[in-house]
C-alpha cells in the first residue's frame, strides 16, 4: 500500500499533468495542450504560487512560544525521514531538525513526563534503523532519562503512527482515560496528522514547526522566475491537501 501512496498521486500533481498533457499533445498533433502543459509547469514552479499553496497546506498555522504550550499526557514527535548515505548502514543523517528539538523544547519546558518517538521505516531502505531508535539515542546525549523515552514499532506512514501512538499510550495509562498528547510535526503535516490520531482515540494539541514560507516576503521579480525548491514546494503541498481530503472523505 505504501507504494500505492506514493505513485498514485503522481498523475494529479503538476510534473505528471505537464507530461500528460505534452504527450497528448504530441500524439493528437494539438498545440494548445502543449502550451497548457508548460503554463501549469511553469506556474507551479513559480515562488509566488509555491508559498500560497504551501502556507494553504499549512492551514496559515503559526510557530507557538514554548511556554504558551499547555500541558500533555506525553509529547509525541512524528519521523520525518532520515537520509541513509553511502556507507554503514548503522548511520543516518538529518532531514530536518526541528521536530526533534520541537520535542526536545517542550521536554525541557516540562509540558509533558514522556517523550514520545515514532519508528520511521521505509521497505526501500531495509538495513536502515527506525527513526525512533536514532532520535532517543539523541535524546539520552542531551540529558532525557532513559524512562522518560519511548519509541514505537516500525512504521511507514502515519496512520500507522498514530496506531502505534495509540498502543504504546494505551499501556501507559488505565483505560477510560483521554489521552492528549503535544503533536510535535511540519506545519504542512499537522492537519492530516491530527485527523489521524484523532480516529486512533488520542486528542491532540499542535506544535507545528518546520515551516516552509518565512514571514514577510517583499513582493519582487524573484517572486516570478520558477525554480525546481517552488516546483518541490507545490508538489508537497498538494500530495498533503490530497492525503487531507482522503483522509476526511473515509471519515464522512
Amino acid at each position: 500500500m505504501i507504494y500505492l501512496h506514493k505513485i498514485l498521486p503522481i498523475f494529479f500533481l503538476p510534473t505528471g499533468i505537464t507530461l500528460l498533457l505534452l504527450m497528448a499533445g504530441l500524439l493528437l498533433r494539438r498545440r494548445a495542450l502543449c502550451w497548457a502543459g508548460i503554463a501549469v509547469l511553469w506556474l507551479a514552479s513559480t515562488p509566488l504560487i509555491s508559498d500560497a499553496f504551501t502556507r494553504a497546506a499549512e492551514g496559515w498555522q503559526s510557530r507557538e512560544r514554548v511556554s504558551a504550550v499547555p500541558e500533555a499526557h506525553a509529547i509525541v514527535v512524528l519521523s520525518s525521514g532520515r537520509l541513509q548515505p553511502p556507507g554503514d548502514a548503522s548511520i543516518t543523517e538529518w532531514g530536518d531538525a526541528d521536530r526533534f528539538y520541537g520535542g526536545i523544547d517542550l521536554y525541557r519546558a516540562k509540558k509533558a513526563p514522556l517523550l514520545i518517538f515514532t519508528g520511521g521505516w521505509l521497505p526501500w531502505q531495509p538495513n536502515a534503523r527506525p527513526e525512533g531508535e536514532v532520535l532517543a539515542d539523541y535524546a539520552l546525549d542531551l540529558g532525557v532519562p532513559r524512562d522518560r523515552i519511548l519509541t514505537t514499532d516500525k512504521v511507514s506512514n502515519t496512520e500507522e503512527e498514530s496506531r502505534a501512538t495509540a498502543k504504546l499510550l494505551a499501556n501507559q495509562y488505565p483505560a477510560g482515560i483521554k489521552r492528549r498528547v503535544l503533536l510535535v510535526t511540519s506545519a504542512i503535516h499537522m492537519r492530516r496528522a491530527q485527523l489521524l490520531f484523532l480516529r486512533a482515540g488520542i486528542e491532540t494539541i499542535p506544535f507545528p514547526v518546520d515551516f516552509r514560507v518565512p514571514t514577510d516576503q517583499l513582493l519582487t521579480p524573484l517572486r516570478f522566475i520558477p525554480s525546481g525548491g517552488a516546483l518541490s514546494r507545490v508538489e508537497t503541498a498538494l500530495r498533503e491537501l490530497y492525503g487531507l481530503a482522503y483522509y476526511r472523505f473515509l471519515q464522512s
